[in-house]
């Protein structure tokens, strides 16, 4: 959590949400989750292989569970190898629409050996963790399930409390999940709808999923806090021109900088952009009620010359430098100072590019109010203290509630702790997304069915 005063907290202020959700109710909603059965569903769910680009059986077995348990799933991607699948909960009344989303994919090694070992380790290739989940001294291991489908399996395991207990919601509940929202992007020669990835997912969610929520949370690891901005990036490709000199003729230059071939500028450049880097880490630092932004900057990748043809050094080397951009920036920012900063550099001469640009975007923080309220007396009633301000590193990183506030839905990230999860940790998370779709989408009359394609406005009694 954030240290010292919490801004955001000052701002939830002590105006209760749409739906005070009782002590009678929570207190069902808690006895109808099996603490069992949601890390059974988080160990199941992570256990199947899905890299970036691989997400289609962990999207069937989202789609067969939603199906058995009656939340009418459908599957809506750009292709069908990496669809998103869509359930929904609710909609008997009159009443706030809130959607769920998390992601499928998660980061790990490509299992190309010819492109994975010029970028790791093999000791860290070796690390089950990549791929595999299970329970050790009392906590779930694998990066599968902190990111992302151990909150994938709270805000499933709390739609199915919610109906286990028998209570109805006025509005409806997304439960959502999507492919590519780790990556890759489409670079250079790696182009094509192949390399998708966030434009496959939660984006071609919102506009192809039959979805219209009034609010939005993307469910991941952060500690429990929350916040509602989120940081955007952009790939910068800098190149690097000199001459291609026959190796048995050239004469090397004592100075590494007067060398013809553009790899032996590479210091110079590299120490120039760093400088930049420096200087944009420290004036893009954004304090908002929402969340802290922590922008950085770190070069990704270097490529120059083809090894296999190597007689006459190369004219062109790149550099990729990877810049978070906080919600109020823009790509243009970055590039004007990455320009000006090779400009000052002694090179036969460059060019700079935005392969890829991402803004981030913040939720307006009156819109976002009721849902914040809502986390944060749903968190009152688990956990006994309000929900604090999430830690910068999570309001510094790309996650989909940006795609929401990006179209004017109010929303943010919350979930359970990022790594190594207790089952109790991710209880007390089901619980408190189950009470906060309560809380937003209100009660519905009892005795009708909740869920389905169709919803009953018009019955019942509006909490709003």
């Amino acid at each position: 959590m954030a240290d010292g005063p919490d801004p955001m907290h000052g701002f939830i202020g002590a105006a209760p949400p749409a739906y005070a959700v009782s002590v009678a109710e929570r207190d069902a909603i808690a006895a109808a989750i099996d603490v069992d059965e949601l890390v059974e569903l988080a160990l199941a769910l992570g256990n199947i292989p899905a890299p970036s680009r691989s997400e289609a059986a962990a999207a069937e077995f989202v789609y067969d569970w939603m199906k058995r348990e009656g939340f009418n799933p459908r599957k809506v991607g750009a292709t069908p190898e990496r669809p998103n699948v869509i359930g929904e909960y609710g909609g008997t009344a009159i009443g706030a629409n809130l959607l769920f989303t998390a992601h499928l994919d998660t980061e790990s090694p490509s299992g190309i050996s010819a492109q994975d070992r010029f970028r790791y380790r093999p000791s860290t290739l070796a690390d089950p963790e990549w791929t595999q989940c299970w329970i050790e001294d009392g906590r779930l291991r694998g990066y599968p399930i902190s990111n992302d489908r151990g909150p994938m399996s709270c805000f499933l395991i709390a739609a199915k409390a919610l109906r286990k207990a028998g209570i109805n919601l006025a509005g409806k509940a997304w439960l959502t999940a999507c492919p590519g929202e780790i990556g890759p992007e489409p670079i250079e020669e790696f182009a094509g709808i192949e390399y998708m990835g966030k434009d496959i997912g939660a984006h071609y969610l919102f506009h192809h999923g039959g979805v219209a929520p009034d609010y939005a949370i993307a469910a991941e690891g952060t500690d429990f806090g929350l916040t509602w901005i989120g940081c955007g990036y952009a790939l910068f490709r800098i190149r690097i021109y000199g001459s291609g000199v026959f190796t048995p003729i050239l004469d090397a230059p004592a100075d590494a900088a007067a060398h013809p071939n553009p790899i032996y500028r590479l210091g110079p450049v590299i120490d120039a952009i760093h400088r930049w880097s420096l200087q944009w880490e420290r004036e893009s630092i954004l304090e908002t009620p929402g969340g802290r932004a922590v922008p950085k900057v770190q070069l990704s990748s270097v490529r120059g010359g083809m090894p296999f043809d190597f007689g006459a050094g190369t004219e062109v080397c790149a550099l990729y430098l990877d810049v978070t951009l906080n919600p109020r920036q823009k790509a243009a920012d970055a590039m004007h100072g990455i320009v000006a900063a090779m400009r000052e550099v002694d090179v036969a001469g460059f060019d700079v590019e935005p392969m890829v640009v991402r803004h981030g975007f913040e939720a307006d923080t009156e819109q976002v109010a009721p849902l914040a309220r809502a986390v944060d007396a749903a968190t009152r009633l688990v956990r006994g203290a309000p929900v604090e301000r999430a830690h910068p590193v999570y309001s510094s990183m790309w996650r989909d509630h940006n795609v929401f506030n990006m179209h004017r839905v109010p929303a943010l990230t919350t979930g359970m702790p990022r790594w190594r999860p207790t089952p109790e940790d991710m209880v007390s998370s089901a619980l408190v997304y189950a009470l906060t779709m309560l809380a937003i989408c209100g009660r519905g009359p009892d005795g009708e069915a909740a869920g389905g394609p169709t919803s009953v406005y018009g019955s019942g009694t509006s909490p709003f």
